[in-house]
């Protein structure tokens, strides 16, 4: 009996759309903490509560981007 042998390919769109996403979580995940420790360390600014929660939310979506583009990328590597 035969072994068959896919012949599965990586789909080099979906790979470049994955490593799009896990560039921009790069750049948040460096921008958003950053954002944070200058918010906490100027507290007498007026715009203290909305730059805090802008820093939170930059945080969170990086975690999110990265989860989304590494998923992306298992996608492209190993399909459906």
């Amino acid at each position: 009996m035969p072994i068959k042998v896919e012949n599965n390919r990586t789909d080099r769109e979906l790979l470049a759309k994955g490593l799009k996403k896990m560039a921009g979580a790069l750049i948040m995940m460096f921008a958003g903490p950053t954002l944070f420790y200058i918010v906490t360390t100027n507290k007498e600014n007026s715009f203290y509560i909305p730059l805090l929660i802008i820093s939170i939310l930059i945080c969170f979506g990086a975690v999110f981007l990265a989860f989304k583009g590494l998923q992306t990328v298992m996608k492209s590597i190993f399909g459906k």
